[in-house]
């Protein structure tokens, strides 16, 4: 299990400072770092730069005072943590890797590029290569281990270690000891045997020992193999664009090489380590996996081996981290379909079944667009019941299923009882299947969130998923077509790989809407118009047009289908009658109301629009026109203060206070009025 999936559901504002102690421990004796205690430490404002480390560095374990994850998983789900059980394989440190045949071969071996010639440097300056080696891996205060005693296994006709060597001196008291014997290779390290070589551990210890448990950093792993001659190892090791350190010639039968991990956890490491010797595998290069264990050694440069040299063969080769490495090579991966001879097709494959009749397919997206206060979140919430418990939604019939719905804007407990509200409106007693997961306040971008919640909903069956709203999954800039459309293929991914109907919501772009197509009212770029398979569009409507009079709270809105699949339907008109949607045959007559024409907007000219300035301006307007979605407190005001939007962008610096107040000075269609924001699309509407 991974505690920091946990660990997220804990808002460490709500607990003392023993029970933030209490985290600290838990995530010291599973194997976390510090770094990650300290990273969630940071959302409290009690939090201050370095007392994470100082305090972690006091932990320390007695008999009947050990605190293990299981804390952490029991205050988590007082939070709303619910664990799930996975199918997990755990490998032990010299389980074989089976490799599965993923197609992510990069180059065959038969067509390396061998001409490459390994050679020893005729004098090789033993202390100078091992300086290299130490300043390339270690930091000067980190332990540094090697082992300079060997002795013969017969059986196995090769030297190996014959203790677990020192681990006592620090990189820059080596550093020194090199320094002050430039030449000298004994002197530096002790008397080795000649015949055998020596060996150096590429991970730092912490002076205690040299298991596992005694590693401080699991920052690097060794890929060695034998398989191949030397120059292909090297050849394929290169071709592979592994995230290289240091590359070696171990003055035998393979190349060594120290591949940066960075990993945060054992378990991590090792997902890391198999997942690196998987694709090695799969490329012809078999790796000894003896070699997965994070306090292993590998042969130290800069002594001699028999009658041939340790020595460095290259440095810093490949991609600079981890991530990036697996990102190249995932992306190397062709999933795509077969190509199809429709001549060939005996019959047509059957069509996804209707999630929601003649408007929506099971695996496919739909988007609710509209303007502020349309209740496009409770119009979800009713499309959410109606689909768990089989029921029409605007006169649709919904094929009875199950919903996940990701909530990322309402408080959590608050988005409880507006589920509660209209429920209780629409008459219904059992919700069917419906899970509910409360993300406000998360890192829940779609890069982030994707692979988590395929992760967590993976034989579920959901038949629909939900996200409320949109702009909070992404992260992007909604205008650029490129970033939305590799922004909507992960949902298209989510939807593959689940199988399921991905329905969500999205605000309109500034401006008046009634002159425009249903389908181009949503804001950002054209992606949003073409990607969905539905578009159900939200305008309002007047209802004095018709002489309909509606109660205090009511508001008219007329909602247009936009399908890929399905004949358009007739427009729909509702009254939002809080919480719920009405439907009603009375506004067929009614018009769109009116706002502000397209001349006025242009006072902000197209020169502003396209800059980064105007397009920050325009997720300002965003954000205080939907502010009655955004703040759902008690003490709820209409409008956002200044402090409220400098709070609310903080993670972005071009939205300071003195910015957006000189942004008021410099555009007409935002004001500040006694200390509040307000967005007008006229005048007389901020008077």
């Amino acid at each position: 299990m991974e505690l920091t999936e946990a660990l997220n559901y804990i808002p460490p504002s709500a607990l003392n400072y023993t029970e933030w102690v209490t985290i600290g421990m838990a995530l010291k004796h599973e194997g976390y770092t510090a770094d990650v205690w300290d990273a969630w430490s940071r959302s409290d404002t009690r939090y201050k730069s370095g007392d994470c480390e100082k305090k972690w560095n006091t932990f320390r374990e007695n008999a009947g005072e050990i605190v293990t994850g299981g804390t952490i998983i029991e205050m988590a789900k007082k939070f709303g943590y619910s664990p799930v059980k996975r199918e997990i394989k755990a490998f032990n440190w010299d389980d074989e890797i089976e490799y599965d045949g993923d197609d992510r071969v990069i180059k065959d071996t038969a067509w390396l590029d061998t001409s490459s010639i390994i050679e020893a440097p005729k004098d090789m300056n033993g202390p100078d290569e091992l300086r290299r080696f130490i300043q390339a891996l270690f930091k000067p205060e980190e332990i540094v281990g090697f082992c300079i005693d060997a002795e013969y296994d017969k059986d196995k006709n090769k030297w190996k270690p014959a203790s677990r060597g020192s681990y006592g001196m620090t990189a820059k008291q080596l550093l020194a000891a090199i320094k002050k014997h430039p030449k000298d290779m004994g002197a530096v390290i002790g008397d080795y045997n000649h015949d055998a070589g020596a060996w150096i551990r590429f991970n730092p210890l912490d002076g205690n020992g040299v298991n596992n448990d005694n590693v401080t950093d699991l920052r690097y792993a060794l890929i060695e193999s034998d398989n191949l001659e030397i120059e292909k190892q090297k050849a394929l090791m290169e071709e592979l664009k592994l995230p290289i350190v240091m590359m070696t010639f171990s003055g035998g039968k393979s190349v060594h090489s120290i591949v940066r991990i960075d990993a945060l956890t054992p378990q991590d490491y090792r997902e890391k380590v198999d997942y690196l010797y998987r694709i090695c595998g799969e490329n012809g290069l078999t790796i000894d996996t003896q070699n997965k264990n994070a306090s292993r050694m590998t042969r130290m440069p800069g002594v001699v081996r028999g009658e041939k040299k340790q020595f460095i063969i290259a440095e810093n080769l490949g991609f600079e981290t981890f991530d990036e490495w697996q990102t190249y090579i995932e992306n190397l991966k062709d999933t795509l379909p077969d190509i199809i001879q429709y001549s060939d097709l005996k019959e047509l494959p059957p069509l996804a079944p209707e999630l929601i009749k003649g408007i929506l397919r099971q695996g496919h997206k739909m988007l609710i667009s509209g303007a502020s206060k349309a209740g496009k979140s409770f119009l979800l919430i009713e499309l959410a019941l109606c689909i768990t418990t089989g029921r029409s939604w605007l006169g649709f019939d919904c094929k009875k299923g199950k919903v996940l719905y990701i909530n990322l804007e309402v408080d959590g407990d608050s988005f409880l009882h507006r589920v509660d509200d209209v429920k209780r409106c629409m008459g219904v007693s059992d919700t069917g299947d419906l899970s509910i997961w409360n993300l406000r306040g998360q890192k829940a971008d779609i890069a982030t969130l994707s692979p988590r919640l395929i992760r967590r909903a993976e034989g579920k069956n959901y038949d629909a998923i939900i996200f409320d709203p949109l702009y909070k999954i992404n992260v992007n800039d909604e205008n650029n077509a490129s970033e939305m459309a590799k922004f909507f293929n992960e949902l298209d991914k989510i939807c593959t790989q689940l199988k399921t109907s991905i329905i969500c919501c999205h605000h309109h772009s500034k401006g008046a809407q009634g002159g425009k197509f249903a389908i181009d009212r949503a804001s950002g770029s054209g992606v949003f118009a073409r990607d969905p398979d539905a578009i159900l569009d939200m305008i309002q409507i007047n209802p004095a047009d018709v002489e309909m009079s509606l109660e205090d709270g009511q508001t008219a809105w007329r909602i247009s289908a936009t399908l890929r699949e399905f004949k358009t339907p007739d427009d729909i008109d509702v009254i939002f009658d809080y919480p719920v949607h009405k439907v009603t045959t009375d506004l067929a007559d009614a018009q769109p109301m009116s706002g502000m024409d397209k001349s006025v907007n242009s006072r902000r000219g197209n020169a502003v629009k396209k800059s980064i300035k105007g397009k920050r301006y325009e997720r300002l307007c965003a954000f205080v026109e939907n502010w009655d979605e955004i703040d759902t407190s008690i003490a709820h005001n209409p409008h956002p203060t200044l402090a409220d939007a400098v709070e609310y962008f903080k993670s972005d610096k071009g939205f300071s206070r003195n910015t957006i107040k000189n942004w008021l000075g410099e555009f007409d269609d935002l004001k500040l009025v006694e200390g509040r924001l307000f967005y007008a699309e006229n005048d007389d509407e901020t008077q």
